[in-house]
This record gives structure tokens, sequence and C-alpha cells, in this order.
């Protein structure tokens, strides 16, 4: 089965449910994701999340028949909500604006979202088994939609001549090791388990290194 036809096999209906499922299938997911980002695909077990969820094991495999479906359940939840802020790129916006509003929102997911991260980036580390089919088809297509907004801006000569892909490919390293590596952030920093002080700082650090390389402040021509 292709990595797309996974992510559309997990898709749940929901309007059927009860509340009880909704609840419990939540229970499932939010343990599952403690796991998955703490330990990997291959590290994880059904046992493990089922005591995580505090359920038995059958309890939880009557909402997931496998670890896999678990899995690529989290995954297309996390893929919209990692898709969002690229989504966002307007092309009638003002370069400035639109890549800073960018920058910022992919920090703030990695804010808000650290275990997320870590889920999607060991499914990358591991070959991408799950969403192979999805990073060649939909991710593909939405990067080369939004970088064809960035060369129209290179065009026009309000940004420095350079590949649209790689500058998107850049602000992901750089906003998402906020969270990948936010251990090794806060202990260089010298700040508490939680602390997240630094991202303020993170952000206007990456405007200064984003806007400032790439943004034509005197305009066209």
């Amino acid at each position: 089965m292709t990595g797309n036809a996974k992510l559309r096999a997990a898709e749940k209906p929901t309007g059927s449910k009860t509340r009880i499922q909704k609840e419990n299938e939540t229970r499932i997911l939010r343990a599952a994701l403690d796991v998955f980002s703490e330990s990997g695909f291959h590290g994880a077990t059904l046992d493990r999340i089922a005591s995580e969820a505090s359920m038995s094991k059958p309890n939880l495999l009557y909402y997931f028949k496998s670890k896999e479906e678990i899995h690529i359940a989290l995954l297309t939840g996390l893929l919209d909500v990692w898709l969002a802020p690229l989504r966002e790129i307007r092309p009638d916006g003002d370069p400035v604006d639109e890549i800073g509003s960018y920058i910022r929102r992919k920090l703030e997911s990695s804010h808000s979202f650290p275990r997320e991260s870590r889920l999607f980036a060991n499914e990358i580390l591991a070959g991408a088994p799950h969403i192979g089919g999805f990073l060649q088809t939909e991710l593909k297509q939405l990067v080369e939609e939004k970088a064809a907004i960035l060369q129209g801006w290179i065009d026009q000569g309000r940004m420095a001549p350079c590949d649209p892909r790689h500058v998107l490919f850049a602000i992901w390293s750089t906003t998402q090791h906020y969270a990948d590596f936010s251990v090794q952030v806060r202990h260089v920093l010298g700040l508490g388990p939680g602390d997240k002080s630094y991202f303020d700082e993170a952000a206007r650090m990456l405007d200064t290194l984003f806007l400032g390389q790439l943004i034509s402040r005197d305009g066209p021509g």
C-alpha cells in the first residue's frame, strides 16, 4: 500500500461515533503521541501506548487495529497542522510580510507542537515509510506552487536571486530545530525544563537572517 493510500485508509468517519468513543480515541492518540515522539515507531509498543492511555490493550485494539494505524492517524492530523502556514503564503502580499509571517507561524508550530514535530522528524529519518507517497505528490505540488510565488517576487526584483525551494527548506530546518532540539537549545542557553522564553529572540533572529538577506529594500528595478 502506498503512503497516500495508507493515510486515506487511516482516516475514520467521525459522524456516527459516540462522545465516549471520540474521547477514547483522543486519549489513545495523545498517549501514542508521547510514546512515538519519544521512542519512534519501532521503539513504541501497543502495550506501552495502552498503559499511557490508562486502558487495556484489548480496549485499545477496539479503536485501532494496529500500531501502524495509530501512527498513521497521528501523521494525518499532523500534516494538516504542519502545512497550514505554508498554504497561507499569498501571491498578492508583500514579500516581507508574507515570508516574515510564514517564519513566525512555523516557529509558533514548533512552540506549540514539539511532540508532533519530533513525530514527523522520526518518520522522515526512518525513510518516510508511511507518508512517502504524500511527500512525492501533495507536498511536492504545494511546494512548487508556493515556490512559484517566491520566484515571481525574484523576477520582479523584490527578492534576491535564489532557488525558492531551498528558501523553504531553510525555513523548515531553522524553525523546526526549536522543537526537535529544544533540549539542546535550553541547555546551551542555561534555561530550565519547559522554559520557552527564547522563542521571541529566535523569531527576531530568523527575521534578520532571512529577510535581511533575501528581501530587496529598494523595491523593483
